[in-house]
């Protein structure tokens, strides 16, 4: 379980105006400014749960992440995950989570990607058998058998974030956190990431916090969400409740969560089935068909967009 409480954090950033004399003069009076990034936020996950984290940039979402895996120190408050304090005992936490960021590779860059996950092993001190049994889940689930002993700088994105994700993977961790985990993926290969995903959370029970601008990732993955900004949480509720508040009028809590269901299932029977074209067609458009929305419905970046503007974030 996540225990998050009173959680604070501030970033001092230098600031000057341009030009050699200004960099100068900087050498002896810099001026800096004192930027909240975390201001007194709280919330807690149980075991198990697919949280999506949402909000614009610099609203707070990486922060969070780096005190949630121990490699920042909050200025106040406290947070105990599984009974450990992250920053305290980083070395025995990091053991059970896994971190995929989506801008970052957790790979060996020059060295094949079988190789990275043997350092990897090492690392973590997997046992042999669990590494073998997790390598083959993995190597199955997420197709890697062809592109396993390819040097990860020759992969392309798709491929990468696959192998990057088993790699997070390995050592078969309690929390897994998301960084924009289908960024750049084609429509295809997001599906396939996304039925992972669920299949990972239903089949072990990896609680799951997902940070994404992919507004589509938050609807099929998550059914709780978070919506920081400004440092601050502002919304802790379901998908649907957000639906229901920016819709206003329009389609009723219990009406979304019909249709988003509807949509979940959509997307699993595509995902299950074989590479025909007309699942690839469906897949180009974000993986819910090609059926025009109703008059009072709004596409999901939208109402996320409306979102922010009520909340000014």
């Amino acid at each position: 379980m996540i225990e998050v409480e009173h959680i604070s954090k501030t970033y001092k950033v230098a600031r000057r105006s341009a030009g050699l004399s200004q960099a100068v003069k900087a050498l002896w009076h810099r001026q800096t400014e004192e930027i909240r990034a975390l201001d007194d936020i709280s919330f807690t996950i149980p075991d198990g749960e697919m949280v999506g984290y949402i909000g614009p940039n610099g609203a707070g979402k990486s922060s969070t992440i780096k005190v949630l895996s121990g490699v920042l120190t909050p200025d106040a408050g406290s947070c105990r995950i599984n009974g450990r304090v992250p920053w305290k005992e980083r070395k025995e936490h990091v053991r059970h989570i896994g971190v995929v960021f989506g801008q970052r590779s957790g790979l060996w860059w020059d060295v094949p990607v079988n190789d990275s996950f043997e350092l990897l092993k090492e690392i973590y001190r997997i046992p042999d058998a669990v590494y073998r049994d997790s390598l083959e889940e993995l190597v199955t689930l997420l197709d890697l058998e062809k592109i396993i002993q390819t040097p990860a700088r020759q992969l392309s994105l798709g491929q990468r974030m696959r192998c990057e994700i088993a790699a997070a993977l390995l050592h078969r961790p309690e929390l897994l956190f998301l960084d924009e985990p289908t960024i750049g993926l084609d429509a295809v290969s997001k599906l396939a990431v996304r039925d992972f995903i669920r299949r990972m959370n239903a089949e072990h029970g990896t609680t799951v916090i997902l940070t994404t601008h992919d507004m589509q990732d938050i609807e099929v993955l998550t059914k709780r969400i978070l919506l920081i900004g400004h440092g601050k949480i502002l919304r802790d509720c379901s998908f649907e409740e957000l639906k229901a508040e920016v819709l206003g009028c329009g389609q009723t809590a219990a009406e979304q969560h019909e249709a988003t269901e509807g949509r979940r299932g959509a997307e699993q029977d595509q995902a299950a089935e074989s590479g025909s074209a007309a699942e690839q067609r469906k897949a180009e458009d974000g993986g819910y068909g090609t059926e025009p929305a109703s008059g009072n419905e709004r596409s999901i970046d939208e109402i996320v967009a409306a979102l922010y503007a009520k909340y000014q974030i």
